[in-house]
């Protein structure tokens, strides 16, 4: 016990006497040159683009204990000053996730078309892709056909500079359509109504999708009792 003592007061010394020799002041260098290095990052970045500007796992771990970054995600960081956003969850999945869309209740709360609040992060893939796993943000997959996978895509701006690909409002009120037994009927009736209702909204643009999707039928019986 006397040696552990002994031990530990040796330790204690050789900490306090690296901190005079510079050792703090080392500490402070390493985390103002990730800090540089970080500048070159966009707001919301993966490690990997980390690793490629320079900054390693360390570093980042660092910059996170410094309060300069803070995880969203596995392998997702954001910048401490970034301009604030209600779409931190879209932002994680779709960075960790790029080859992905936001879709069904997702895209539609993003477009102000439903008054839901997703409980998971709806995204699409292309059928027979690799579905991504993604635990936190809680994360719900879809596949959807290759050949219509980029109709209706479009990129939304949800915070200062940074975009995201989700399927845009027409698109989105057809796949809710499409697939209202899983997102329930009312909540897709709600959302065809709230598009119809709008100034800018295009009816024949939804008939084009939903001939496009094979859903024609059901969304112009829905659009014409809605349109009366």
């Amino acid at each position: 016990m006397r040696a552990l003592r002994t031990a530990g007061r040796l330790c204690i010394k050789t900490i306090a006497a690296s901190l005079r020799c510079g050792g703090f002041d080392t500490l402070l260098g390493v985390v103002g040159l990730a800090a540089e290095r970080l500048v070159g990052l966009s707001a919301t970045f993966t490690t990997g683009e980390a690793e490629a500007a320079g900054l390693w796992r360390r570093d980042l771990y660092r910059l996170r204990d410094a309060g300069e970054v803070y995880e969203l995600s596995r392998g997702v960081y954001r910048k401490a000053d970034a301009a604030e956003t209600a779409h931190l969850d879209l932002l994680a999945v779709t960075r960790r996730a790029p080859r992905a869309v936001v879709c069904l209740v997702s895209a539609l709360a993003l477009h102000e078309l439903t008054d839901e609040i997703p409980s998971v992060v709806q995204i699409a893939v292309p059928r027979g892709m690799h579905r991504p796993r993604i635990g936190y943000p809680a994360t719900e997959v879809s596949e959807f056909d290759v050949a219509t996978f980029q109709l209706g895509r479009e990129d939304v701006e949800v915070a200062s500079g940074e975009w995201i690909p989700v399927y845009g409002p027409a698109r989105s009120v057809v796949d809710a359509m499409r697939v209202r037994s899983r997102v329930s009927e009312p909540l897709a009736l709600r959302s065809l109504r709230c598009y119809l209702s709008r100034r800018q909204s295009q009816p024949a643009e939804l008939l084009t999708i939903a001939r496009a999707l094979d859903v024609e039928g059901p969304v112009r019986s829905a659009v014409q009792a809605v349109l009366g």
